[in-house]
């Protein structure tokens, strides 16, 4: 083999792998590239994972914030008879779903401060403690005077703790009503007692504070003339 020969030789196989090389220089950025577009689509399905997990977390929350609207009230423990002053040992937590604030707010609220609270009346075991059963030792200390008034009298559902003026209707219709008392407290309620109708009465038990008793002969001595009446003020 001549010298030149030998050279070309050389030469060629210089250009093959010359060739080869740069084959290998253009198709080396696509593997990269392909890994890329790979990597930028598993981002974009992990972001969207993450996105439903913390959206489905954020409902699950708002649902178990919505479905727990119970209420948290005091119930008697034991049997809490009148003149009871109440504390944490008679009473016990419940938690309850009432229909509307205002029938939450009838029962004593489980973070209410106790302190000189005394029952003004006898409260079951199990039984949820009304606002109006628990009062404060000065409103305890109120005297009680029994009235027996006529069933059309006094509004039907007149129960312990309205709060009601009390009026005498004279028997002579030529004279005026004349009101007794201002917003007295309701202390006990009977049942209506007698025949229905206009003969029907209802025993009644009212609260006068100290400031109320000087009014007591004068109301004494209408009400043997007249007839009481109770206007009950707004609950």
């Amino acid at each position: 083999m001549s010298v030149s020969e030998r050279d070309r030789q050389i030469t060629g196989e210089s250009q093959t792998v010359v060739d080869t090389q740069v084959r290998s220089g253009f198709a080396a950025p696509s593997t990269p590239t392909q890994r890329s577009r790979r990597a930028r689509w598993k981002d974009g399905r992990l972001v969207l994972g993450v996105l439903l997990v913390a959206i489905t977390a954020l409902v699950g929350a708002r649902l178990l914030s919505s479905a727990d609207d119970t209420t948290a009230i005091w119930a008697a423990e034991r049997d809490l008879p009148a003149g009871t002053k109440l504390t944490s040992d008679d009473l016990t937590t419940v938690r309850v779903r009432f229909t509307s604030n205002e029938a939450a707010g009838q029962y004593v609220d489980a973070e209410a401060d106790l302190k000189g609270l005394v029952i003004v009346r006898a409260v079951k075991a199990g039984e949820f403690v009304p606002r109006q059963a628990a009062v404060t030792q000065a409103d305890n200390d109120r005297t009680e005077l029994p009235l027996s008034i006529a069933a059309g009298h006094l509004p039907g559902d007149s129960a312990a703790g309205d709060q009601v003026d009390v009026w005498i209707i004279p028997k002579s219709p030529e004279e005026p009503a004349k009101k007794l008392w201002d917003t007295v407290r309701v202390v006990q309620v009977d049942a209506v007692k007698g025949v229905s109708g206009s003969t029907a009465r209802r025993q009644v038990l009212i609260g006068l504070d100290p400031a109320d008793l000087p009014k007591l002969p004068a109301a004494l001595a209408a009400m043997s003339t007249g007839e009481p009446l109770l206007v009950r003020r707004g609950r």
